[in-house]
């Protein structure tokens, strides 16, 4: 263990926070607070147990940051620090456990993020599947940012970032062993500098939440809830890769209820939904940005969706996980 963390862990993550190599971490946020004021943090938790480790577009531990990262980011928080807890399993090839760590480390490059606290256990052969990883993210909300699933109001619009499913179809892909022309990708990344591209145009963003288990239908059904006011979007207005309807379609899949690790929906007010999707596409992770629907006060807590036939269908929340394990 001590190797371990000697030369894959403290090399990779390698900040003045984790050198301190104490039980805890002491960090200090005068600096912070002095530059972005706020009386808020954001404090989240994950964990992931993705398989297979290492999938088309991504691993296991890209994903545990970045979606970290996105949980933070939905509340309108800069993401500052991430906690990760390892479990190994016995038998995990060094290399594989190599990759996935350095990977980590440049998505907490990428994403302006460091990793100040961590921890490793291993469990005997056959008790872990390999490796589970834990993360904890802590971020500052800027003052004047009210963001929650409780405050989509009737009139609002509904924006999402680009296309539904890529990552569950991914995942599906390989379990499966489908082959298709062109390779499903997962859409795996960091949303915090898309929201920052968001929040700089206007602050007045009234829900944000990221699309991952349960899809499009699953966060909708969730802020109508919340909210208590009903949602209606049009199908043809949500992008889906061609590659992923067509494996929808061969396993009897609905596009709307797919995971999603790089997308997210949007509700804010309608008089500023053209301007936020002009500044959006010009993010590369916002470019097929579009809205989709409206917020209504007919049938609060109802999702409904307007068929490419201009017909009218209920989209409930999924029963049950149509795929386990997908982060």
């Amino acid at each position: 263990m001590d190797d371990l963390i000697k030369h894959l862990f403290s090399p990779a993550f390698d900040n003045d926070l984790l050198a301190q190599l104490n039980d805890s971490t002491a960090i200090d946020l005068t600096d912070i607070f002095r530059s972005i004021p706020s009386n808020r943090l954001a404090f989240t938790t994950d964990s992931f147990v993705v398989s297979p480790l290492i999938f088309p577009g991504g691993n296991i531990g890209e994903l545990a940051i970045y979606g970290t990262i996105n949980d933070l980011a939905m509340s309108g928080a800069k993401p500052l620090f991430l906690s990760a807890g390892f479990i190994l399993e016995e038998g995990l090839p060094m290399e594989t456990l190599g990759l996935i760590v350095n990977s980590m480390a440049t998505a907490c490059k990428l994403s302006g993020v460091k990793i100040a606290a961590g921890d490793t256990k291993v469990v005997n052969r056959g008790h872990g599947d390999g490796l589970y990883i834990n993360t904890t993210g802590i971020g500052i909300i800027p003052e004047g940012i009210n963001i929650s699933a409780k405050n989509a109001l009737p009139g609002d619009a509904v924006i999402i970032n680009g296309s539904v499913g890529d990552h569950g179809m991914a995942i599906m892909s390989v379990r499966s062993g489908l082959e298709f022309e062109t390779t499903i990708k997962s859409d795996t990344a960091p949303l915090n500098s898309l929201v920052d591209s968001i929040l700089a145009v206007t602050n007045e963003i009234h829900c944000l939440r990221d699309a991952t288990r349960g899809g499009l239908a699953a966060v909708l059904n969730e802020l109508a809830t919340a909210s208590r006011v009903g949602i209606e979007f049009d199908e043809k207005a949500v992008p889906i890769l061609p590659e992923v309807n067509a494996a929808c379609e061969m396993l009897g899949l609905d596009p709307f209820y797919i995971a999603n690790e790089g997308k997210m929906i949007i509700v804010l007010p309608n008089n500023k939904a053209d301007e936020v999707v002009s500044a959006m596409r010009k993010h590369p992770l916002g470019i097929n940005s579009t809205i989709i629907g409206n917020v209504v006060e007919n049938h609060p807590g109802l999702v409904t969706a307007r068929t490419s036939i201009g017909g009218m269908r209920v989209v409930d929340l999924p029963a049950g996980e149509l795929l386990p394990r997908i982060c």
